[in-house]
């Protein structure tokens, strides 16, 4: 890894820093473009050949229906899921927005907002380089949560066209109505468009790689998918803000295991006042441990992407942090939780030295799915009201609309649109103004 000081950094210098080292977002949607169009227009056919190409596998079934009953699940794996599931459906069920919200704003004037489920939501599981069923949990529980009445997972296939049992036995305990055999943009085109056998959707949810994030970005600025996407949410990273109260070991390891991810995840580590001994320390056992695990073939490629920054304040810190934005962000301070105070721009906060991303990632009860590349500076995590929209109602009597329909009259006159006042006016007695220029004929 690299390693910088803060006090020796130009601006742009410093800006280069918060650049993510992925390739131009409109170059990844050139890419994905073709894929998208096949699917749009070949549909399942177009899946069966990208599923060939991309995942080496050979399908004779593009969907898959419940029941869904994995044939070979360890007991020790099943028990560790159920208890994930149990804590992220208890943080994300405290979520909801059961009640309507009702506020009278002026007598006979109620305004109301009333929360409605998704009906229709898309759930992209990766499954390239590693099994996620904590994917398929983060995303179906809050949906199952929120009422969703159709739950679509999409998951790359095994080069037999199956499915990862952990991924059918989650799929199972969250409700899912169907999985989807396709990953990378191939599915998020299924999914915005629907196929012969694929249900369309409303909205797509879940992480990814580059080809993941610009699929989304592109369907969703299609008017014809009419769907929406959760986020921006591409390649891992982690940001670690770290003290001298922190234990080198603990740190290498929670670096390495973000960039295991993929070869464009990236990490940081923003070490305040640390000595140059103890940032060796960090350094070799980054090195220790990322050569003892089997993905290390990975990690040569993202940790030449990371860096360390070494900086002399707190305020300095929190700075470089919040304009960075992370993903996922490690308080490795003394005094960790007031430091949450100063944090204003991050995915999901790792509080303290007993907290590593692994927690959140798999079962603490947070949710996985977060911004990356910087969007954590405008877009919140998955949550449970990622899965719901929001309809306001208003209802209004007699004297509601008798007190404030002139008002209203007076700011549509102002703007110039007639017919709004005078929707108005015939309710409440008003004489409507003579017509100007409009004959008794049709429009």
């Amino acid at each position: 890894m690299r390693t910088y000081s803060l006090s020796s950094l130009s601006t742009a210098e410093r800006d280069a820093l918060l650049r993510r080292p992925v390739l131009n977002s409109r170059e990844m949607i050139e890419r994905v473009q073709p894929i998208v169009d096949g699917v749009r227009t070949r549909g399942d056919a177009a899946l069966r050949e990208f599923a060939a190409k991309f995942d080496k596998a050979a399908l004779e079934e593009t969907l898959l229906l419940p029941p869904f009953l994995p044939k070979a699940l360890k007991p020790e794996v099943k028990e560790a899921i159920k208890v994930a599931y149990n804590n992220i459906r208890s943080f994300h069920a405290a979520q909801a927005d059961p009640k309507p919200l009702v506020v009278e704003t002026m007598p006979g004037v109620t305004c109301s907002r009333h929360a409605r489920p998704i009906q229709r939501v898309g759930l992209y599981v990766p499954g390239g380089t590693a099994i996620l069923p904590s994917t398929a949990l983060m995303l179906g529980v809050p949906a199952q949560v929120a009422g969703c009445k159709q739950i679509v997972l999409a998951t790359p296939p095994h080069g037999d066209g199956s499915i990862a049992d952990e991924v059918l036995y989650c799929a199972q305990l969250v409700g899912a109505s169907a999985i989807l055999k396709a990953g990378g943009a191939q599915a998020v085109a299924a999914l915005a468009y629907g196929t012969e056998t694929v249900p369309k959707v409303d909205k797509i949810f879940g992480p990814g790689n580059q080809w993941i994030t610009a699929a989304k970005m592109l369907v969703q600025n299609d008017a014809d998918a009419c769907v929406s996407i959760d986020m921006p949410a591409g390649p891992s990273e982690l940001l670690v803000i770290a003290d001298s109260t922190c234990t080198p070991s603990w740190i290498a390891h929670d670096l390495v295991s973000q960039v295991e991810h993929g070869v464009d995840s990236q990490v940081v580590l923003v070490g305040i006042g640390l000595s140059p001994e103890l940032l060796a320390e960090i350094e070799a056992e980054i090195d220790m441990v990322a050569r003892r695990l089997p993905r290390s073939d990975i990690m040569r490629q993202s940790l030449p992407k990371s860096f360390i920054l070494r900086v002399a304040t707190r305020q300095e810190a929190f700075g470089f942090s919040n304009d960075y934005a992370p993903e996922h962000l490690i308080l490795a301070l003394a005094d960790a939780e007031e430091a949450l105070d100063s944090i204003e721009n991050a995915g999901s906060v790792f509080v303290g030295h007993y907290a590593p991303v692994s927690l959140g990632d798999y079962a603490s009860g947070t949710n996985h799915t977060l911004p990356t590349n910087g969007f954590a500076r405008q877009y919140s995590g998955v949550n449970t009201l990622s899965f719901q929209k929001h309809i306001t109602a208003q209802t209004i009597t007699k004297a509601g609309i008798e007190r404030l329909g002139p008002k209203v009259i007076t700011l549509a006159e102002t703007e110039g649109l007639r017919g709004h006042a005078d929707a108005v006016r015939v309710r409440i007695g008003e004489p409507l103004p003579d017509a100007q220029g409009v004959g008794r004929g049709h429009l």
